[in-house]
């Protein structure tokens, strides 16, 4: 791919947006209402269309969860609940999203996707210098993945209408804490470039 541009697609996972999965209170009323499945669709179809790396960043932990932080708000009922397992139902890229042979696929056991991720390697053998980010949540992995990728010297750009928080006040609250660090836009006025 010519493109130094990278879409991630990040923690759309089953888990999490599907109506069936736990999330199904909390970010799929969301995501339906301010049509982030529909916008996310098309994003990935013309970043694909357009040449650009389309990758999956996903939130997993091994079947005994040896990588969960019992300590953490976020993560230490993983277990307990039955979610985030890797090779399970719930840990797979929503079905809408589904990655095509060959996209990357970034796990991750934190809400960094860079933290001890194969995610910096992948964009400098790239040549990537321009992040395009989607997902759940926007106070998430979005916020992370901003406030990182900014100091690791990328351009970013959040799409807003392809990200949810739990609450709309959350996803309003997150992206008026990132405009210092990231463009923010939509699936419809997003611009790709080449290098």
């Amino acid at each position: 791919m010519s493109s130094d541009t990278i879409l991630l697609v990040m923690d759309m996972l089953n888990d999490l947006v599907h109506p069936d999965g736990m999330g199904a209170k909390s970010y799929v009323p969301l995501c339906k209402a301010r049509g982030v499945y529909d916008n996310t669709a098309h994003i990935i179809a013309r970043a694909r269309t357009a040449g650009v790396m389309v990758a999956y960043v996903r939130i997993g932990f091994s079947p005994d969860y040896c990588e969960c932080p019992p300590a953490s708000p976020l993560f230490s009922k993983a277990k307990e609940n039955n979610v985030f397992k890797l090779g399970e139902w719930g840990t797979e890229i929503f079905e809408d999203f589904a990655p095509l042979p060959g996209d990357p696929d970034i796990i991750k056991h934190r809400v960094s996707p860079f933290y001890a991720t194969k995610l910096e390697p992948l964009l400098r053998a790239q040549g990537i210098r321009h992040l395009i980010l989607t997902g759940v949540s926007t106070n998430g992995v979005v916020s992370a993945a901003v406030r990182e990728g900014h100091d690791r010297d990328y351009a970013c750009t959040v799409l807003e209408d392809c990200c949810a928080g739990a609450t709309q006040t959350e996803h309003e609250h997150a992206l008026s804490g990132l405009r210092r660090f990231a463009k923010i836009s939509t699936a419809s006025e997003v611009r790709f470039s080449s290098g």
